[in-house]
């Protein structure tokens, strides 16, 4: 059995929980897909999932084979009853850092960053459309459990809602839990940019590391099943995005495209952005963020 590190501190707002992994059993060949919020989370979930099912046969829905342990919208015990119960290989989402979360050196942790303006941004478009009545159940909840709530909505104003991300959401703090980690073999960087230009390779290079052997005929629908479009297609189907968010699956995918927050920010909040980076972040990790593996020409740990 391999080592196991244990949470040195907690990620706790009216959305999550991270002490709710306490009573987490892990296995072996156990996946764990971390991310900060809007970094490509699901988009990484549907292709972990096309990849451990590449006939494309796999059972229920995203959420159903990929539970995010966390998130306080259902009891912790059904999270976990849930996972015990599941026969196929598990791969779990979570938003909390890697200091808050326990890190089981014999499974694999795959992390996932996009530029953080990136995703302020689309972090926007999800409290903009994630209906109010989500926000209520949370925030009573959370009062209960001692919790601080959530501004039930957003007026439009970046300044509040950088703050707020910066409190809760931030990207930066998320790359400073796992970057002194990126030398681990049980760890794997991946980056949104290359997500989009090059989903192939990154699919290859996702496969070789959770000792996946693919058929060579099945690889071509692996990698068509997670194109951003034909994600939001299956979404659609599925039509579960309609419970959280007003407009449903496309509200949730948005548009998938980088450099949004230009024209949004002003120089002020971009100021304060940048000096949470500088004070955050090494120079890589901080140029690594921003641009991703291709642009820079190499992998964290290299």
């Amino acid at each position: 059995m391999g080592a196991i590190r244990t949470p040195t501190a907690h990620h706790i707002s009216a959305i999550e929980d991270s002490r709710r992994w306490a009573g987490f059993r892990h296995r072996p060949d156990d996946v764990f897909i971390s991310t900060p919020p809007k970094s490509g989370t699901t988009w990484t979930q549907g292709i972990v999932s096309s990849l451990l099912w590449p006939d494309g046969d796999a059972p229920g829905h995203l959420g159903e084979r990929s539970p995010w342990v966390d998130v306080r919208f259902r009891p912790v015990a059904d999270v976990l009853t849930q996972l015990d119960a599941q026969p196929h290989r598990r791969f779990i989402k979570t938003h909390s850092p890697a200091d808050c979360t326990p890190i089981f050196e014999e499974c694999h942790y795959i992390v996932v960053y996009r530029d953080g303006r990136d995703a302020l941004t689309s972090w926007g478009n999800h409290r903009r459309t994630m209906r109010a009545e989500v926000f209520d159940m949370l925030n009573e909840s959370a009062v209960g459990d001692g919790i601080e709530p959530m501004a039930r909505s957003w007026d439009g104003d970046w300044s509040v809602l950088l703050e707020e991300w910066l409190e809760g959401q931030s990207s930066i703090r998320h790359l400073s839990s796992w970057w002194p980690l990126r030398h681990e073999p049980f760890v794997t960087f991946v980056h949104y940019n290359d997500l989009s230009v090059d989903l192939n390779g990154e699919m290859g290079r996702l496969a070789a590391a959770l000792d996946l052997d693919i058929d060579d005929a099945l690889w071509p629908e692996v990698v068509a099943r997670c194109g951003l479009d034909e994600m939001r297609e299956s979404a659609r189907e599925e039509g579960r995005y309609e419970l959280g968010f007003e407009g449903g699956a496309d509200a949730f995918f948005n548009q998938g495209t980088n450099e949004r927050w230009r024209g949004v920010l002003n120089d002020e909040q971009l100021a304060r952005y940048d000096h949470h980076v500088a004070t955050g972040l090494t120079a890589d990790a901080a140029g690594w963020l921003q641009q991703g593996s291709i642009a820079l020409g190499r992998r964290p740990g290299e």
